[in-house]
Formats: structure tokens, C-alpha cells, sequence
């Protein structure tokens, strides 16, 4: 199993959104969804952009990467500076402008870690927001997009990462306050004349030690003032409920690949009212015979 870092950085990282023109609505339209996007785009682009800037071919060589690493990851950052054009036009003058973001990795073998989740993210927030596109061009231009991000986190995780392409026969769809959630700790501040986005960030839910499927697990942290009695669990499209005794949560068996979890009081659904804290990510890499991964 692996948690690096990066993972360990979505608990201990602040969750409280710096972006004070966020606000909630009840209808979420085609424009919406589009600057939700574009949020992500602009986070990706930069994160993108900063670290190549940061880290030269002889910073990658340094950490053991063959030379073509440094030009693929060059071609994803043309890739979502791409996206961010074409979501930037599609929008026209109520299109979001980018926030200023802090990451944190410190050398080539971190981005490339980061890389893997912010991709994962990025799939999963697509996916879950194309039910709110009620637009069949959009719905299929934001059809394409997804298709470039999953490719993008395969090749991290694969080709760069030495790890499987795929969590499993299905991806995590994310609601847009699940995802928000785990992009906010990036965001240090935004444009005030930002268009608000309905979304808020959650509590953040953390372990106390690494979670491995079949043991149990201590669950840190959720707010005192509205106690978790359940982690759910995200795994394709499925939402494992495994209740907490005692402060501590029995992982489930057979957990592979990229998994989210969040605390919530409910033993049967996930919704904007029962999720008390979370979500986190779990990395649960595994071998071709399906053996966790140290």
C-alpha cells in the first residue's frame, strides 16, 4: 500500500475556502458546471506550468526518470492550458479567472505523485458533474475532456508512477462539494469579481495511521458538533458503509487502487446533509496479481 505525501497533504492541509464570493444555490446550470470546470483547469494549469518551470530535465534525470518524462508531462501542460482556452471562450465574459494556488511537492518524484491524484480528481469531478450538463454539446465536449484527463492519470500512474492505470472496471463519480473539497487546500486566494460557484468545502476527515483493507483504522478528527457514526467508502461506483465503534473503522477487504472516504452520519447514502468530514484519499496500488503494494 502507499500513501505518500501527497495523500497525507489533503488531511493536514486547511480546508476552510479562501474564496469568499462562494455562495449555495439550488440550480445548477450549464454555465455553472463550465466555470466549476474551468476551476479546475486553471488549478491544473498552473500546478502544470510552476512545476516544469521548477524542475529542468537534468531535476528529472536527477530523480531516476527516463528523458522522455519531462516532454510528456510538457505535452499535458499544453493539454490543459488547452482546455482552460477553450473553456475560457466557451464562456465568454462570465468565464472564472485563475486563483493564486500553493502545492505541495519539493522535487520531480513528488509532482509525479501529485500528478497521479490531481488527475484522479480530475477525472472523478467530471464524471460526476456530467449529470448536471444539460447541453448535448457541452455534455459531449465535456466528454472529451474527461477522456483526456483519464488518459493523462493512466500514464502518470503506469508509465511514470509504476502502478496500475485503472482503480478498476469503474471510476468515482464526485459531487461538486467532494471535489471542492479536495481542490481547496490548493487555493490560496481568487479574483473577488469571480463568479460564485454553489459548492462548499467540507471538515477535512483524517486516520491516524494508514488505513490497510482489512484492518481497522482510527479515525482522528470530525467536527464535535455533528458526530460521524459511518465511513463511507468510494470505490467505482460502489459506497461501502462501515460503521465507526470506539473511534475506529474496520477497512474493508479487496479496497484497490483510488479510493475516497468520508465520514458522514448516515449508514446508507452520501449527501451535501449527511457528510460530516472528508473526503480522503486512500491509495490502496496493488500488483498484477492483485498483492498491495508497500
Amino acid at each position: 500500500m502507499r500513501t505518500t505525501l501527497v495523500s497525507l497533504a489533503f488531511i493536514s492541509l486547511c480546508v476552510a475556502s479562501p474564496l469568499a464570493s462562494i455562495e449555495r444555490r439550488q440550480n445548477v446550470d450549464d454555465a455553472t458546471v463550465l466555470n466549476f470546470a474551468l476551476t479546475l483547469e486553471h488549478l491544473e494549469n498552473a500546478f502544470y506550468h510552476d512545476a516544469l518551470a521548477k524542475y529542468d530535465a537534468k531535476a528529472f534525470k536527477k530523480a531516476g526518470f527516463p528523458r522522455h518524462t519531462r516532454d510528456r508531462f510538457a505535452e499535458i501542460a499544453a493539454h490543459e492550458k488547452t482546455h482552460v482556452k477553450f473553456l475560457t471562450a466557451a464562456l465568454g465574459e462570465s468565464a472564472t479567472k485563475p486563483c493564486q494556488y500553493s502545492f505541495p511537492h519539493t522535487d520531480p518524484k513528488s509532482f509525479a505523485a501529485l500528478s497521479q491524484i490531481l488527475e484522479g480528481v480530475g477525472t472523478s469531478a467530471y464524471t460526476g458533474a456530467a449529470r448536471f450538463i444539460s447541453n448535448k454539446d457541452y455534455l459531449t465536449a465535456a466528454a472529451s475532456v474527461l477522456a483526456t484527463e483519464a488518459r493523462h492519470a493512466s500514464w502518470v500512474a503506469s508509465a511514470v508512477n509504476k502502478f496500475a492505470g485503472w482503480s478498476g472496471a469503474f471510476d468515482v463519480p464526485l459531487g461538486l462539494n467532494e471535489v471542492y473539497t479536495l481542490a481547496a487546500p490548493f487555493i490560496t486566494s481568487c479574483p473577488s469579481t469571480n463568479p460564485p460557484l454553489p459548492v462548499k468545502a467540507f471538515p477535512s476527515l483524517a486516520f491516524t495511521n494508514k488505513p490497510v483493507p482489512g484492518h481497522t483504522t482510527t479515525v482522528e478528527r470530525t467536527p464535535a458538533n455533528a458526530p460521524a457514526t459511518y465511513i463511507s467508502f468510494f470505490t467505482g461506483l460502489d459506497k461501502i458503509f462501515v460503521p465507526i465503534t470506539n473511534g475506529q473503522v474496520l477497512v474493508p477487504e479487496g479496497l484497490s487502487g483510488t479510493v475516497y472516504a468520508v465520514a458522514t452520519r448516515s449508514g446508507e447514502e452520501t449527501t451535501d446533509d449527511t457528510i460530516i468530514a472528508g473526503p480522503t484519499i486512500l491509495l490502496f496500488e496493488r500488483d498484477s496479481r492483485g498483492n498491495l503494494i508497500d
